[in-house]
């Protein structure tokens, strides 16, 4: 059974954020959080990297990454590009963004042909989600997704947005996107969709295991979105939409796995500081080696 593929979304321009935030450095020896999801990824077994990247970032990005891991993992790399679409549909030359997570996942369609898992490239997933997801991989031809607990994932220095989970047993039924999320008590926790969720309710923070037949999948998907979209200026078409569709469809089983894995990231500048912090921790637990690559 050939290894996953983890296929890391490194291509967002990171407005909130002020920076390139994937290559941010939070690590004692100048590692980026994608750095640990690497290296967690490749103890849990994982035989390659994807990166989708950005073409205002991508000479940058593979002349610090290409060489990067030792020869740990098979390494490749894939640019999301705006003009990257079905035949026969015309765009408007001032479109600036590519079209969202759902296309950034159908740009490494001729690069994967084997189980994997998408991150997102400044989200810390931590150890023991790699290691589920990869034990899931490895028993079931489902797809799966890990969810993290509400609470843990929120930030003390604005908003943030989060999909939020329904499930049947271990099946996820359903991901709805929250906005504006924020506690409002100890107790309570809020969003513009809803007015009371909790510190445990489930959430996705884009943690998403599929096979290889999720392309064909993609590709009709992405088709009827651009029939509607293709003339607009920001629209995106993200992964969630093509999980929805799986699920309604009956396509797949998307399971659910979940647990005390920890979660942190930087939706905002003032994040950064807090996430050195976490990661100093685990260091200091032996969680992790003060410098990553030897």
């Amino acid at each position: 059974m050939s290894k996953p593929t983890l296929l890391i979304l490194a291509g967002g321009l990171a407005s909130r954020y002020g920076g390139i935030k994937q290559m941010d450095t939070i690590g004692p020896s100048g590692e980026a959080i994608l750095d640990y999801s690497v290296y967690d990824a490749i103890e849990a077994g994982f035989g390659k990297v994807v990166f989708v990247l950005n073409k205002a970032i991508a000479k940058e990005f593979i002349e610090r990454y290409s060489k990067r891991f030792n020869n740990k993992i098979e390494l490749d790399f894939v640019i999301q590009q705006i003009e990257d679409i079905p035949q026969g549909f015309q765009i408007l030359e001032q479109r600036q963004k590519p079209w969202g997570t759902g296309h950034a996942v159908r740009a490494a369609r001729n690069a994967i042909n084997e189980p994997f898992v998408v991150i997102n490239a400044d989200d810390f997933y931590g150890k023991t989600a790699y290691q589920a997801i990869s034990h899931f991989l490895k028993d079931s031809t489902n797809y799966g997704m890990y969810a993290y607990k509400l609470g843990n994932t929120l930030s003390e220095h604005g908003t943030v947005s989060r999909g939020v989970c329904a499930i049947n047993g271990n099946k996820l039924t359903n991901v709805t996107e929250n906005t504006g999320i924020k506690r409002v008590s100890p107790e309570v926790i809020i969003s513009e969709q809803h007015s009371a969720l909790n510190d445990k309710t489930l959430v996705s923070m884009n943690f998403w295991a599929f096979q290889p037949d999720v392309f064909p999948v993609i590709e009709t998907l992405f088709e009827e979105f651009m029939e509607k979209n293709n003339q607009h200026l920001t629209a995106e078409f993200y992964i969630p939409s093509v999980v929805q569709h799986v699920i309604e469809h009956n396509l797949r089983p998307v399971e659910v796995l979940s647990g005390d894995s920890p979660w942190f990231g930087m939706t905002y500048k003032s994040d950064r500081e807090e996430t050195k912090l976490a990661v100093s921790k685990l260091i200091s637990n032996k969680i992790y080696p003060e410098k990553l690559w030897k």
